[in-house]
């Protein structure tokens, strides 16, 4: 059983449910809940916007494997009762990101740092089962949009109690020392979690990666960065927007 991670905001509004006023009429609830049911697979994971690297999220994912190739997310701030819904995530295979036109590859960022680096988890799954389903979503790709940036949980009250603003496109760590280190230890202590280890349980995954597209698009940014990525993860150079992202390179 995985530790409960409760969101770090309340969202504001009276507590008056839709759910209770249906069964004050009398009525049970009959509704057919099928297509929530398929979201069976739960990941954690952490995102960076891509536009405002600063800016950092833990973020609980409840996927719905669509086929072979092809992952819906929904995404939360926790795994509790209470989890604010934050945004979603699409995610795809290799080769159906070969297959984007070169616009549409920019939306996508690489998995192959998270997965590696241990800092991708399956809570509540013999490590054996989570490495297991893991290994499936080597060379991947996601597309990620927040809709709601309800804060950390290492920093109280620094969200919003209402999603407010433009949706967000975010972006994954592809470096050691991207990741804010406090908000790295706060979550790894909440579920129970040893990074490292399970880091050193997935190297014999390096063979099993390609270079990526993204892998370079924040380098520079973070200034406590490793300057390389680790075994593994690599930039493929094949997409344009990488290089222009460079030219255009800012720090947090």
């Amino acid at each position: 059983m995985s530790e409960k991670r409760e969101p770090p905001i309340e969202p504001v509004g009276e507590q008056k449910m839709i759910r209770q006023a249906i069964l004050e009429t009398g009525s049970g609830i009959m509704q057919d809940f099928t297509p929530m049911k398929q979201f069976d697979i739960y990941v954690c994971g952490f995102h960076p916007a891509r536009d405002d690297p600063s800016m950092q999220m833990e973020a609980h994912h409840y996927c719905k494997q669509v086929n072979r190739d092809f992952l819906q997310c929904v995404l939360f701030d926790g795994n509790s009762v209470d989890a604010n819904l934050i945004g979603i995530e699409y995610i795809i295979s290799e080769p159906l990101f070969a297959e984007l036109p070169e616009p549409e590859r920019r939306y996508w960022h690489p998995h192959n740092f998270e997965i590696l680096s241990g800092t991708l988890v399956a809570p509540g799954l013999p490590a054996v089962a989570e490495k297991a389903m893991l290994k499936l979503l080597m060379n991947s790709y996601g597309k990620t949009w927040h809709t709601w940036h309800t804060g950390r949980h290492d920093q109280p009250n620094s969200g919003h109690a209402l999603p407010l603003g433009e949706p967000m496109l975010m972006w994954s760590f592809n470096r050691e020392g991207e990741m804010d280190e406090v908000m790295k230890r706060h979550t790894a202590t909440a579920l129970s979690i040893d990074f490292d280890e399970k880091r050193a349980q997935r190297q014999d995954l390096v063979q099993h990666a390609h270079p990526q597209c993204g892998v370079d698009l924040l380098k520079g940014v973070f200034p406590n960065a490793a300057p390389a990525p680790p075994p593994g993860v690599r930039e493929s150079g094949e997409c344009a927007y990488v290089a222009e992202a460079h030219a255009g390179s800012r720090s947090v």
